[in-house]
């Protein structure tokens, strides 16, 4: 292998930045919890070898100051040995360093390229083994040259913006020096001018960033769902003689309440005489704030006759106002209609931008609607009262949930609870997988025999303990495998439980990777990653659980009187909801 000299010494300048560079984008393409679409992982490879090359120059900074170090502590030594007998001439010596050097730099040069081949087919098999666990497809040859294409287009912008920042650093330094500046104050000015425009950057990107999302998600929540149209039914928020306009809904409030299967449809699938399920839902505008709201639901339900329904479920969605189509509507074909949902939006921005900049708002809605529900629902007679029942997905749960001061008081106020893809801060989850009972998983946990808790990853789970599980029941649907459950920051510093050992031994769950290992603070950055593709697998995996819907409530909520064959019937046509891609949602 032969170099070019330019080649050659860009090699031998940049060999510290070229290391540091494939350090970061290896450990970003170790594998993680789901697998990623290539264009991403391009993309996240392409990133973290930029962030490296350009941490090299700080290490080869903090290496040339420890040299200088030490040549002051050696400046004693004897230099002799240069005018010793027999030595070469300098210009021989020259040309023997420059021949060696070359030989090192091709050398060099061959080992990068043979470790990114030997790394490159890893990474391939890693992924592929992830894929299979999850059900997925191996990559194939169009997913490869995604994967380079976004690599290689993510490195040439950040190399651009890289190279525009040491531009405007030069030309900084020139005009210090041209005023007269010592060569301290030039290197300062310099380097003080580049943190600067990082920040500016970054905060600009970050703030800049936001600022466009917050407008796509204001224009999203202002349009209608393809498919979604005013109900013409009754019973419905937005339809005939709702209290409640149907543009004000909000874009998911309308696929809510336009959406969801009728009395006839229901009677086609289940054979069973069907009502017309209530839905109520107030949008973001109809009310000056959550209270406001949710006294607008309450009217909403009491004018078609929500409170005389044998299941009232409040429900909580996620930061967009969505609400998962499985889970109401299973709930609906299990109770042949005599159900009514009361939700409403507290928010236009998906739920990660809603957890990070207002995370008590979720919890702030959902007090709000079940405090509101549930003094109107005492005040029946205790024989005319629905079967009271709350459901929260993802930061629905978490904020449903942690409406509840404990597990004694969501069983005291409520008939049934389902949380899906809880987040790992959601309380009472969190303290309830602490104190589980000692030898079950972290991921599968059961406390106290499953008396009144049990967590579900597959239809059958909750089934699956042969104690008695009372009334009122709490269930979880969790899957190992989502990142959305354990993105805990302790991950950042500890080996979580859910990594402890090979999944053969009970160490992790039976479909996450034996490959995937915690590597301290790069885990917890695998985790923020995937949670942002989560979505993108097939049921029973990530934080996609349409398939444990039907199950779920079957088991929360028993009294439904349905058979398995009409069981089976649902569970096919629950399957083929069309979810809207609630990824970003």
């Amino acid at each position: 292998m032969r170099l070019s000299t330019r080649s050659a010494a860009f090699l031998r300048a940049h060999l510290v930045n070229l290391v540091c560079a494939l350090a970061l984008a290896s450990l970003a393409l170790t594998p993680s919890l789901v697998p990623r679409p290539t264009a991403f992982q391009g993309v996240m490879a392409g990133l973290w070898f930029m962030v490296g090359f350009q941490l090299g120059f700080a290490v080869r900074v903090a290496a040339r100051n420890l040299r200088r170090r030490v040549g002051h502590r050696s400046s004693g030594l004897s230099t002799a040995a240069k005018d010793a007998p027999g030595s070469a001439t300098p210009g021989g010596r020259r040309e023997s360093s420059a021949l060696r050097a070359g030989g090192l730099a091709a050398a060099i040069g061959a080992g990068l390229l043979l470790y990114v081949l030997g790394y490159g087919a890893l990474v391939v098999s890693w992924q592929n083994e992830v894929r299979e666990l999850v059900e997925m497809e191996p990559v194939d040859g169009p997913g490869h040259v995604a994967f380079l294409a976004s690599m290689v287009i993510t490195m040439v912008v950040l190399f651009s913006i890289a190279k525009g920042i040491g531009a405007l650093r030069d030309r900084v330094g020139r005009g210090v020096a041209r005023r007269g500046g010592s060569a301290l104050q030039v290197r300062w000015a310099s380097r003080v001018t580049g943190v600067i425009t990082i920040l500016v950057l970054i905060l600009g990107l970050i703030g800049g960033g936001l600022g466009v999302v917050g407008q796509i998600y204001q224009d999203r929540d202002a349009g209608t769902l393809e498919g979604s149209s005013p109900p013409v039914l009754p019973g419905r928020s937005g339809g005939p003689d709702s209290v409640l306009e149907w543009g004000g809904l909000g874009r998911q409030g309308r696929a809510f309440a336009g959406g969801g299967p009728s009395a006839a449809h229901i009677t086609q699938v289940t054979g069973v005489p069907a009502q017309e399920p209530v839905r109520a839902y107030a949008g973001l505008s109809q009310g000056a704030d959550v209270h406001a709201r949710a006294e607008l639901v309450v009217e909403e339900l009491e004018r078609h006759g929500g409170f005389d329904r044998e299941v009232l479920l409040v429900a909580t969605p996620t930061g967009s106002g969505w609400l998962e189509p499985q889970a109401i509507a299973a709930l609906e074909y299990l109770y042949a209609g005599d159900t009514a949902t009361a939700s409403m939006q507290y928010s236009v921005q998906p739920s990660w931008v809603s957890f990070l900049f207002d995370p008590e708002l979720p919890e702030e809605s959902s007090r709000a609607l079940f405090d509101a529900v549930h003094a109107r629902w005492e005040a029946l007679p205790e024989a005319d009262r629905p079967r009271l029942v709350v459901y929260g997905l993802s930061l629905g749960a978490l904020g449903m949930s942690g409406s509840f001061e404990s597990l004694e008081d969501l069983v005291a106020c409520t008939d049934a609870a389902l949380f899906t893809g809880p987040p790992a801060n959601s309380e009472p989850w969190r303290t309830l997988q602490l104190n589980r009972d000692p030898g079950s998983p972290v991921w599968q946990p059961v406390f106290r025999d499953g008396e009144r808790v049990r967590w579900q990853s597959k239809p059958g789970d909750f089934a699956a303990l042969e104690g008695p599980w009372r009334e009122p029941r709490l269930g979880y649907l969790q899957h190992a495998t989502d990142p959305i459950t354990w993105l805990d920051p302790a991950v950042i510093y500890r080996s979580p439980e859910w990594l402890s050992g090979p999944a053969s031994s009970g160490g992790r769950g039976s479909d996450v990777s034996d490959s995937m290992r915690w590597i301290p603070g790069v885990t917890f950055l695998h985790l923020t990653a995937d949670m942002l593709v989560s979505e993108a697998v097939p049921p029973s995996h990530g934080h996609n659980f349409g398939d444990v819907a039907v199950d779920g409530w079957a088991q929360v909520l028993p009294g439904h009187g349905r058979s398995p064959g009409q069981l089976d019937a649902v569970q096919a046509v629950i399957e083929g909801i069309d979810t809207h891609d609630p990824t970003w949602e």
